[in-house]
Protein backbone atom coordinates (compact mmCIF):
# COMPACT_ATOMS: atom_id res chain seq x y z
CA UNK A 1 0.00 0.00 0.00
CA UNK A 2 1.05 3.47 -0.91
CA UNK A 3 2.24 5.59 1.75
CA UNK A 4 1.29 8.92 -0.10
CA UNK A 5 -2.24 7.88 -0.17
CA UNK A 6 -4.26 9.95 2.70
CA UNK A 7 -7.97 9.38 3.52
CA UNK A 8 -9.95 12.29 4.45
CA UNK A 9 -12.90 12.85 5.76
CA UNK A 10 -15.81 14.90 4.92
CA UNK A 11 -15.90 19.00 4.05
CA UNK A 12 -18.75 21.13 3.69
CA UNK A 13 -19.05 22.26 0.13
CA UNK A 14 -21.45 22.90 -2.64
CA UNK A 15 -23.19 19.78 -3.85
CA UNK A 16 -23.01 19.41 -7.65
CA UNK A 17 -24.41 15.65 -7.43
CA UNK A 18 -25.68 12.15 -6.07
CA UNK A 19 -24.54 8.95 -6.76
CA UNK A 20 -25.70 5.65 -5.16
CA UNK A 21 -24.28 2.37 -6.30
CA UNK A 22 -27.44 1.05 -7.93
CA UNK A 23 -27.70 3.95 -10.09
CA UNK A 24 -23.82 4.20 -10.88
CA UNK A 25 -24.33 0.18 -12.34
CA UNK A 26 -27.82 1.02 -14.14
CA UNK A 27 -26.23 3.96 -16.50
CA UNK A 28 -22.98 1.62 -16.57
CA UNK A 29 -25.55 -1.26 -17.97
CA UNK A 30 -27.86 1.24 -19.94
CA UNK A 31 -27.63 4.97 -19.39
CA UNK A 32 -31.48 4.77 -20.73
CA UNK A 33 -32.28 2.53 -18.20
CA UNK A 34 -30.67 5.11 -15.81
CA UNK A 35 -32.49 8.24 -16.86
CA UNK A 36 -35.61 5.89 -16.59
CA UNK A 37 -35.14 4.88 -13.00
CA UNK A 38 -33.40 8.15 -11.69
CA UNK A 39 -34.57 11.31 -13.51
CA UNK A 40 -38.15 9.90 -14.84
CA UNK A 41 -38.36 7.44 -12.09
CA UNK A 42 -40.95 5.22 -13.69
CA UNK A 43 -42.80 2.86 -11.55
CA UNK A 44 -41.61 -0.89 -12.25
CA UNK A 45 -43.90 -3.87 -11.80
CA UNK A 46 -43.37 -5.87 -8.35
CA UNK A 47 -42.30 -9.46 -8.45
CA UNK A 48 -41.85 -12.11 -6.27
CA UNK A 49 -38.31 -12.46 -6.37
CA UNK A 50 -37.87 -8.70 -5.59
CA UNK A 51 -40.68 -8.67 -2.91
CA UNK A 52 -39.29 -11.71 -0.82
CA UNK A 53 -35.81 -10.11 -1.36
CA UNK A 54 -36.78 -7.56 0.81
CA UNK A 55 -38.68 -9.41 3.52
CA UNK A 56 -35.38 -11.40 3.94
CA UNK A 57 -33.66 -8.55 4.45
CA UNK A 58 -36.08 -7.39 6.69
CA UNK A 59 -35.81 -10.42 7.97
CA UNK A 60 -32.32 -10.46 8.62
CA UNK A 61 -32.31 -7.04 10.14
CA UNK A 62 -34.56 -7.67 12.85
CA UNK A 63 -32.67 -11.05 13.77
CA UNK A 64 -30.06 -9.18 15.77
CA UNK A 65 -33.00 -6.83 17.63
CA UNK A 66 -33.13 -10.23 19.73
CA UNK A 67 -30.29 -10.90 22.22
CA UNK A 68 -28.01 -13.42 21.55
CA UNK A 69 -29.20 -16.47 22.37
CA UNK A 70 -32.86 -15.77 20.84
CA UNK A 71 -31.23 -15.49 17.62
CA UNK A 72 -32.62 -19.29 16.56
CA UNK A 73 -33.56 -20.40 13.45
CA UNK A 74 -36.95 -20.57 15.07
CA UNK A 75 -37.11 -17.53 15.84
CA UNK A 76 -36.16 -16.07 12.30
CA UNK A 77 -38.48 -18.36 10.14
CA UNK A 78 -41.09 -17.16 12.77
CA UNK A 79 -40.05 -13.00 11.78
CA UNK A 80 -41.43 -13.78 7.97
CA UNK A 81 -44.84 -13.82 7.65
CA UNK A 82 -45.16 -10.74 9.97
CA UNK A 83 -42.19 -8.64 7.93
CA UNK A 84 -44.53 -9.62 4.82
CA UNK A 85 -47.25 -8.52 6.11
CA UNK A 86 -45.50 -5.02 7.16
CA UNK A 87 -44.01 -4.57 3.62
CA UNK A 88 -47.53 -5.09 2.34
CA UNK A 89 -49.14 -2.23 4.65
CA UNK A 90 -46.08 -0.06 3.44
CA UNK A 91 -46.53 -1.16 -0.52
CA UNK A 92 -50.05 -2.26 -0.88
CA UNK A 93 -49.48 -2.57 -4.81
CA UNK A 94 -47.75 -5.90 -3.65
CA UNK A 95 -50.91 -7.66 -3.03
CA UNK A 96 -51.71 -7.90 -6.73
CA UNK A 97 -48.80 -10.28 -6.84
CA UNK A 98 -51.01 -13.03 -5.34
CA UNK A 99 -54.40 -11.65 -6.37
CA UNK A 100 -55.66 -14.83 -8.20
CA UNK A 101 -54.39 -17.06 -5.64
CA UNK A 102 -57.75 -17.92 -3.55
CA UNK A 103 -56.41 -20.91 -1.87
CA UNK A 104 -53.38 -19.20 -0.58
CA UNK A 105 -50.93 -22.26 -2.05
CA UNK A 106 -49.39 -19.84 -4.41
CA UNK A 107 -48.36 -17.13 -1.09
CA UNK A 108 -47.42 -19.97 0.88
CA UNK A 109 -45.39 -21.35 -1.02
CA UNK A 110 -43.51 -17.97 -1.33
CA UNK A 111 -43.39 -17.59 2.10
CA UNK A 112 -42.12 -21.01 2.17
CA UNK A 113 -39.28 -19.72 -0.09
CA UNK A 114 -38.25 -16.93 1.81
CA UNK A 115 -38.08 -19.07 4.90
CA UNK A 116 -35.49 -21.52 3.37
CA UNK A 117 -33.39 -18.52 2.20
CA UNK A 118 -34.08 -17.10 5.99
CA UNK A 119 -32.68 -21.04 6.99
CA UNK A 120 -29.33 -21.13 4.56
CA UNK A 121 -28.18 -17.74 6.21
CA UNK A 122 -27.52 -20.39 9.34
CA UNK A 123 -25.68 -22.08 7.53
CA UNK A 124 -23.55 -19.42 6.76
CA UNK A 125 -22.87 -17.40 9.73
CA UNK A 126 -24.08 -17.50 13.34
CA UNK A 127 -25.53 -14.94 14.60
CA UNK A 128 -25.42 -15.75 18.36
CA UNK A 129 -21.97 -15.12 18.02
CA UNK A 130 -21.79 -11.79 16.36
CA UNK A 131 -22.76 -8.00 17.39
CA UNK A 132 -23.02 -5.60 14.73
CA UNK A 133 -22.33 -1.99 14.49
CA UNK A 134 -24.66 -1.21 12.35
CA UNK A 135 -27.70 -2.61 10.49
CA UNK A 136 -28.97 -0.99 7.38
CA UNK A 137 -27.08 1.99 7.62
CA UNK A 138 -27.01 5.15 5.51
CA UNK A 139 -23.20 5.88 4.11
CA UNK A 140 -22.32 8.89 2.64
CA UNK A 141 -19.81 11.40 1.88
CA UNK A 142 -19.13 14.38 -0.55
CA UNK A 143 -16.15 14.08 -2.61
CA UNK A 144 -15.53 16.93 -4.34
CA UNK A 145 -18.95 18.32 -5.00
CA UNK A 146 -20.51 14.58 -5.50
CA UNK A 147 -22.34 13.00 -2.76
CA UNK A 148 -22.04 9.47 -2.58
CA UNK A 149 -24.41 7.63 -0.20
CA UNK A 150 -26.04 4.01 0.22
CA UNK A 151 -27.52 1.39 2.54
CA UNK A 152 -24.65 -0.75 4.55
CA UNK A 153 -26.83 -4.28 5.23
CA UNK A 154 -24.48 -4.86 8.04
CA UNK A 155 -21.09 -3.14 9.52
CA UNK A 156 -19.21 -5.37 12.20
CA UNK A 157 -16.53 -3.48 14.02
CA UNK A 158 -13.77 -5.75 15.73
CA UNK A 159 -12.01 -4.85 19.12
CA UNK A 160 -9.19 -3.87 17.19
CA UNK A 161 -11.32 -1.58 15.01
CA UNK A 162 -11.43 -3.61 11.81
CA UNK A 163 -14.66 -3.64 9.77
CA UNK A 164 -16.04 -5.85 7.74
CA UNK A 165 -18.90 -4.61 5.24
CA UNK A 166 -21.56 -7.66 4.88
CA UNK A 167 -24.56 -7.42 1.98
CA UNK A 168 -27.17 -9.99 1.97
CA UNK A 169 -28.17 -11.75 -1.18
CA UNK A 170 -30.78 -13.49 -2.00
CA UNK A 171 -29.80 -14.59 -5.63
CA UNK A 172 -27.06 -16.87 -6.44
CA UNK A 173 -23.34 -16.46 -6.52
CA UNK A 174 -21.56 -14.73 -9.76
CA UNK A 175 -19.40 -17.19 -11.91
CA UNK A 176 -15.59 -15.71 -11.58
CA UNK A 177 -16.19 -13.82 -14.29
CA UNK A 178 -18.95 -11.57 -12.90
CA UNK A 179 -17.43 -10.86 -9.60
CA UNK A 180 -15.82 -7.60 -10.19
CA UNK A 181 -19.78 -6.46 -11.16
CA UNK A 182 -21.19 -7.86 -7.69
CA UNK A 183 -18.23 -5.95 -5.69
CA UNK A 184 -18.97 -2.52 -7.50
CA UNK A 185 -21.26 -2.07 -4.87
CA UNK A 186 -19.20 -3.34 -1.89
CA UNK A 187 -16.08 -0.98 -3.23
CA UNK A 188 -18.47 2.12 -3.43
CA UNK A 189 -19.52 1.36 0.36
CA UNK A 190 -15.71 0.85 1.35
CA UNK A 191 -14.85 4.16 -0.37
CA UNK A 192 -17.59 5.97 1.68
CA UNK A 193 -16.81 4.19 5.05
CA UNK A 194 -12.63 5.20 4.19
CA UNK A 195 -13.45 8.93 3.42
CA UNK A 196 -15.90 9.14 6.49
CA UNK A 197 -13.83 7.14 8.86
CA UNK A 198 -10.33 7.09 7.75
CA UNK A 199 -10.29 3.32 7.87
CA UNK A 200 -10.27 1.36 5.15
CA UNK A 201 -12.54 -1.62 5.30
CA UNK A 202 -10.71 -4.84 6.03
CA UNK A 203 -13.01 -7.47 4.04
CA UNK A 204 -16.29 -6.97 2.11
CA UNK A 205 -18.14 -10.25 2.25
CA UNK A 206 -21.29 -10.99 -0.01
CA UNK A 207 -23.67 -13.84 1.27
CA UNK A 208 -25.81 -15.26 -1.16
CA UNK A 209 -28.09 -17.33 0.34
CA UNK A 210 -30.07 -18.90 -2.89
CA UNK A 211 -26.79 -21.45 -2.77
CA UNK A 212 -25.00 -21.02 0.95
CA UNK A 213 -22.10 -19.37 -0.42
CA UNK A 214 -20.33 -16.18 -0.20
CA UNK A 215 -17.89 -14.03 -1.67
CA UNK A 216 -15.11 -12.12 0.09
CA UNK A 217 -12.54 -9.39 -0.75
CA UNK A 218 -9.77 -7.01 0.95
CA UNK A 219 -9.72 -3.69 -0.93
CA UNK A 220 -6.70 -1.17 0.09
CA UNK A 221 -6.57 2.19 -0.51
CA UNK A 222 -4.71 2.41 -3.77
CA UNK A 223 -7.73 0.46 -5.31
CA UNK A 224 -10.21 2.46 -4.07
CA UNK A 225 -8.43 5.74 -4.85
CA UNK A 226 -9.07 4.60 -8.68
CA UNK A 227 -12.51 3.45 -7.22
CA UNK A 228 -13.11 7.29 -6.61
CA UNK A 229 -11.82 8.39 -9.97
CA UNK A 230 -14.24 5.58 -11.91
CA UNK A 231 -17.32 7.25 -10.09
CA UNK A 232 -16.33 10.84 -10.46
CA UNK A 233 -16.01 9.52 -14.12
CA UNK A 234 -19.54 7.92 -14.17
CA UNK A 235 -21.14 11.57 -12.84
CA UNK A 236 -19.13 13.24 -15.41
CA UNK A 237 -20.66 11.15 -17.76
CA UNK A 238 -24.33 11.07 -16.29
CA UNK A 239 -24.03 14.94 -16.17
CA UNK A 240 -23.24 15.45 -20.01
CA UNK A 241 -25.76 13.21 -20.88
CA UNK A 242 -28.44 15.14 -18.73
CA UNK A 243 -27.45 18.51 -20.15
CA UNK A 244 -28.17 17.02 -23.65
CA UNK A 245 -30.94 15.13 -22.24
CA UNK A 246 -29.77 12.18 -23.94
CA UNK A 247 -29.43 8.83 -22.46
CA UNK A 248 -29.11 5.85 -24.71
CA UNK A 249 -29.75 2.61 -24.62
CA UNK A 250 -27.56 -0.32 -24.37
CA UNK A 251 -28.86 -3.27 -25.59
CA UNK A 252 -27.87 -6.83 -24.50
CA UNK A 253 -29.36 -10.16 -23.31
CA UNK A 254 -30.31 -8.15 -19.85
CA UNK A 255 -33.27 -6.31 -21.98
CA UNK A 256 -35.48 -9.63 -21.29
CA UNK A 257 -35.53 -8.42 -17.30
CA UNK A 258 -36.33 -4.70 -18.17
CA UNK A 259 -39.34 -3.68 -17.56
CA UNK A 260 -38.98 -0.62 -19.83
CA UNK A 261 -39.08 -1.91 -23.33
CA UNK A 262 -42.46 -0.60 -24.50
CA UNK A 263 -40.69 3.29 -23.87
CA UNK A 264 -36.97 1.73 -25.10
CA UNK A 265 -36.41 2.43 -29.08
CA UNK A 266 -34.21 -0.70 -29.43
CA UNK A 267 -37.73 -2.38 -29.15
CA UNK A 268 -39.50 0.44 -31.22
CA UNK A 269 -40.55 2.71 -28.29
CA UNK A 270 -40.43 6.58 -27.56
CA UNK A 271 -39.02 7.68 -24.07
CA UNK A 272 -41.41 10.48 -22.73
CA UNK A 273 -40.30 14.08 -22.87
CA UNK A 274 -36.96 14.68 -21.12
CA UNK A 275 -38.06 16.26 -17.88
CA UNK A 276 -36.54 20.37 -18.13
CA UNK A 277 -35.65 19.75 -14.14
CA UNK A 278 -33.48 17.13 -15.05
CA UNK A 279 -30.63 17.76 -12.54
CA UNK A 280 -32.86 18.68 -9.44
CA UNK A 281 -34.51 15.41 -9.81
CA UNK A 282 -31.13 13.56 -9.69
CA UNK A 283 -30.30 15.85 -6.54
CA UNK A 284 -33.35 15.02 -4.62
CA UNK A 285 -32.91 13.29 -1.25
CA UNK A 286 -34.77 10.20 -1.47
CA UNK A 287 -33.92 6.56 -0.06
CA UNK A 288 -33.92 4.15 -3.48
CA UNK A 289 -36.00 0.78 -3.45
CA UNK A 290 -34.12 -0.65 -6.17
CA UNK A 291 -35.79 -4.46 -7.86
CA UNK A 292 -33.83 -7.52 -7.10
CA UNK A 293 -34.04 -8.22 -11.04
CA UNK A 294 -32.68 -12.00 -11.53
CA UNK A 295 -30.54 -11.78 -14.01
CA UNK A 296 -29.19 -14.68 -16.47
CA UNK A 297 -26.37 -16.16 -16.50
CA UNK A 298 -24.35 -14.76 -19.60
Amino acid sequence: MSDTVVATGPVAEAVIGSLSPSRASDFKTCPLLYRFRAIDRLPEAPSPAAARGTVVHAVLEQLYDLPSGGRTLAAATNLVEPAWQHLLAEEPALGTLFADDAEGAALSGWLDSARDLVASYFDLEDPAALEPAAREELVEAVVDGLRLRGYVDRLDISPAGDMRVVDYKTGTIPREAFEAKALFQMKFYALVLWRTRSVVPRQLKLIYLADRDTLTYSPDADELVRFERTLKAIWAAIARATEKGDFRPSPSRLCDWCDHQARCPSFGGTPPPFPADALAILNRDRREVTPQVVEPEL
